[in-house]
């Protein structure tokens, strides 16, 4: 049965690269639609034959924060799948999720022969646990320094509990440990240590992957009152803040429906968001749960 599925694999392989000049995120209309390009047909199918950890290598080979997409991906493969040309599209997104629930065991992932070359990566979000990944892989001696405690950027201090627990990103941070990345943290680029220095101990070359911490203000009168607050800023902390019972979320994006949860779990009686056009921007799945937290939505509003 295994050879069967790698014959298969090498002949789609071939047709659609060779004989017909298209590469296979160009057919498959998921695949176009994922912004890594993983190889969601494969590894749907090695699922379905229950070889999770094979499905979880396959994930890994475009995109190695599996276990974070299945949870709080856009997931816009979904809004492509051909399936729900028929009736629903499929929950590709909570199928990445199982298979990595429910691998048969880790296991180590192939490495080249060290190269000798030094890299730095500066930020320990996802751009730089990507790079620092893969970089790894390809023989490099990788050090990772980050501005704040932990690795994970916004997807540690961005993104509630609830929604993606710390320990997942922990786990993240100890494989890349493992995997021999050095990683100094409270570290800042452009303070004590600058570019020239990086360059001057030896790096070969550098990532910056800062991500974008700075909020977008709206330019209106009253942003700096001391009752007005920034999502980001928030989301960072919510324990030090206290917005009151009664509180308005300005705009509907994903980053506005986690702070308005979380306001409702830190005590505020009342949180309504108010949207600017009638269409929500943030994922459908998120309002719902948000409307099942108690949140109220106010629609094109100015």
């Amino acid at each position: 049965l295994k050879a069967i599925r790698g014959f298969h694999d090498d002949f789609v392989h071939h047709v659609t690269q060779r004989a017909c000049g298209f590469t296979q995120s160009q057919l498959v209309p998921c695949v176009s639609g994922c912004p890594a390009g993983v190889d969601i047909p494969g590894y749907i199918a090695l699922v379905r034959a229950g070889r999770n950890t094979d499905a979880v290598r396959l994930i890994r080979k475009d995109n190695p924060l599996p276990l974070v997409c299945g949870l709080v991906c856009e997931h816009p493969c979904e809004m492509n799948c051909r399936r729900g040309m028929v009736d629903d599209p499929m929950n590709i997104r909570a199928i990445k999720r199982y298979a990595c629930e429910h691998m048969e065991g880790d296991y180590a992932p192939s490495m080249a022969e060290p190269t000798g070359k030094r890299s730095a990566v500066v930020g320990g979000g996802p751009a730089g646990l990507s790079c620092a990944y893969y970089l790894t892989l390809m023989g490099h001696h990788v050090t990772i320094l980050e501005q704040r405690h932990h690795l994970g950027g916004m997807l540690r201090y961005g993104i509630p509990d609830f929604r993606l627990p710390k320990s997942i990103l922990d786990r993240y941070q100890q494989r890349l440990l493992e995997l021999g990345v050095r990683i100094r943290p409270n570290t800042t680029i452009g303070g004590a240590l600058r570019m020239d220095d990086l360059f001057r101990d030896g790096y070969s070359a550098v990532f910056i992957g800062t991500g974008v911490w700075r909020p977008n203000s709206l330019g209106i009168k009253g942003e700096s009152l001391g009752n007005v607050h920034f999502a980001i800023d928030y989301l960072c902390n919510p324990a030090v803040y206290n917005p009151g019972e009664v509180v308005s979320v300005i705009g509907a994006g994903n980053a506005a429906i986690d702070a308005a949860r979380t306001i409702l779990r830190h005590g505020a009686r009342k949180v309504t968001v108010f949207a600017r056009k009638p269409a929500l921007a943030a994922s459908p799945r998120e309002v719902e749960y948000a409307r099942v937290d108690g949140v109220d939505f106010h629609t094109c509003v100015r």
